[in-house]
């Protein structure tokens, strides 16, 4: 069994950063991606940024330049730096981790709020 746990959320007004930490846990021999979604209320869960094993980086347009994906492999551990806050950016946060079969565990999510 693995467990998924992200950190870091919290108030930030409009042109702030905050550091979301995603740690997994349990029967883990090698992780494949590890990325990140976000749903903002009445919106669809969406991709965010995903970082592959080799350390290949993936951003959604909306996020590309504003957020950094980065991993500690030693720690099982997926990082998404997130500067120049937007409203738009509120929602929650929700990290992801694929073994080689697609998306397979999930966090329980962690809120990020615009307190502008």
């Amino acid at each position: 069994q693995v467990q998924v746990v992200e950190s870091g959320g919290g108030l930030v007004q409009a042109g702030g950063s905050l550091r979301l930490s995603c740690a997994a846990s349990g029967s883990i021999v090698s992780i494949n991606d590890m990325g990140w979604y976000r749903q903002a209320p009445g919106k669809q869960r969406e991709f965010v940024a995903s970082i592959a094993g080799s350390g290949m980086t993936y951003y959604a347009n909306s996020v590309k330049g504003r957020f950094t994906c980065s991993r500690d492999n030693a720690k099982n551990t997926v990082y998404l730096e997130m500067n120049s806050l937007k409203p738009e950016d509120t929602a929650v946060y929700y990290c992801a981790i694929n073994f080689g079969g697609g998306w397979e565990y999930w966090g329980q999510g962690t809120q990020v709020t615009d307190s502008s």
